[in-house]
């Protein structure tokens, strides 16, 4: 086996670093003003009695921002699915199968907590499939304001799964970049035939914390003051986020 030095394994390390700081930078030299444009949207909807929902395709947001020390209570994961167990090779070959998308997103969005006035954010980073299409077309419908999350240099390249030949940033509201590059993974390596170190995860990250610090600025400087969850790991860390639950489910911010 092969024994790299220190300094050689620290080079990608180093690399990785280097390419996500420049990647936040992007993020915010391009996206700023995007960001506080919806953090403003946000906190119209909150002083209105409305929630923030968050629906993500599996890159980490709904556990990213949701019941987080120093996140607001106010925000909700959205997350639904159907699954039916019922294989039969003879009829998966020879029958096809019918496009139900859009009867599960309306089923879901009728039995959820989402309200006109409320906001809707969707994350995807290739924004093409059928179903984070159909959830911010059929939302924006019944009034919720859609904001996506999504690669600018790499879905409009891709092709759309929806019906109505639209990707998720055709189809939202607001749309925020995660200035992910295309195929989403930044480091090439010497000797792999894929790049490694995808940029989406943190970027997200990186800007729905920003939306989060300008909604507490805006409802601050509108004399309200929202709750925010304490760690549930300091001293009297669960009967403080329990307060904090009674408060929010008091006064609805």
């Amino acid at each position: 086996m092969h024994t790299r030095s220190v300094l050689e394994v620290k080079v990608l390390i180093s690399s990785y670093f280097d390419a996500i700081s420049e990647k936040i930078a992007e993020i915010r030299a391009g996206e700023s003003d995007n960001i506080a444009h919806v953090a403003e949207v946000c906190a119209h909807s909150i002083e209105a009695g409305g929630v923030i929902h968050m629906h993500d395709t599996g890159h980490m947001l709904n556990s990213e921002m949701v019941g987080r020390a120093g996140g607001l209570v106010v925000i909700t994961p959205f997350t639904f699915g159907l699954n039916v167990s019922n294989a039969n090779s003879f009829r998966e070959k020879t029958a096809s199968q019918p496009n139900v998308t859009p009867e599960i997103v309306a089923l879901a969005l009728k039995k959820s907590n989402i309200r006109p006035g409320d906001v809707l954010f969707i994350g995807s980073v290739s924004g093409k499939s059928e179903q984070v299409v159909e959830l911010a077309l059929q939302a924006k419908a019944m009034g919720v304001t859609t904001v996506a999350i999504t690669a600018m240099a790499y879905s409009p390249k891709l092709e759309s799964q929806h019906p109505s030949g639209k990707r998720l940033y055709e189809a939202a509201d607001i749309v925020l970049d995660n200035h992910a590059p295309y195929g989403d993974a930044m480091l090439a390596v010497k000797g792999l035939d894929v790049d490694i170190c995808p940029a989406s995860g943190i970027a997200a990250a990186c800007i729905l914390w920003a939306v989060c610090a300008g909604i507490v600025e805006n409802l601050i400087a509108n004399g309200i003051v929202p709750t925010v969850f304490r760690s549930v790991n300091a001293p009297g860390g669960p009967e403080d986020v329990k307060a904090r639950h009674e408060r929010y489910r008091e006064k609805g911010y």
